[in-house]
């Protein structure tokens, strides 16, 4: 005996083939659109980030190596008073002066370091710190504490 096959139901009639119901004319309802990336994941603009951080980064190697390209001999700056990451000791000393303490130390390889501290009084009660480091006689960096 042959199984039968249920009789189209009147009421199922308007269904599409995938089970949804159709439109007013009969075509079925278009099928949602899959969901959009979110916004930073997008190709422009991820290569606008990455780009906006190459800029950034070149412009920080340029802030730093650009001065003494403009002037190797630092004759403005010492001019200015004012010194800069590669000056020598006798640069320093010519565009500040000589420090109030030196701190001297070496490394286990061998190497000269010294730390030059100025005082700058203000008033009685107010002293302004400046630090710079030097290696080999050549000045590596600094900073001020008030």
């Amino acid at each position: 005996m042959l199984p039968q096959m249920p009789s189209q139901d009147p009421a199922l009639s308007d269904l599409a083939p995938h089970g949804l119901s159709a439109g007013a004319a009969g075509r079925p309802l278009p099928e949602p659109e899959p969901e959009a990336k979110p916004f930073l994941c997008r190709k422009p603009v991820r290569l606008t980030i990455y780009t906006g951080f190459a800029i950034l980064f070149i412009a920080m190697l340029a802030w730093r190596f650009v001065p003494g390209l403009l002037d190797p001999t630092f004759e403005k700056h010492i001019q200015n008073k004012q010194v800069i990451v590669g000056m020598t000791k006798e640069q320093v000393l010519k565009a500040w002066g000589s420090p109030y303490t030196i701190n001297v130390s070496h490394t286990k390889d061998g190497i000269r370091r010294e730390e030059w501290i100025y005082e700058d009084w203000k008033d009685a009660s107010t002293v302004k710190h400046r630090y710079l480091y030097f290696e080999e006689n050549i000045l590596l960096g600094g900073w001020s504490y008030q």
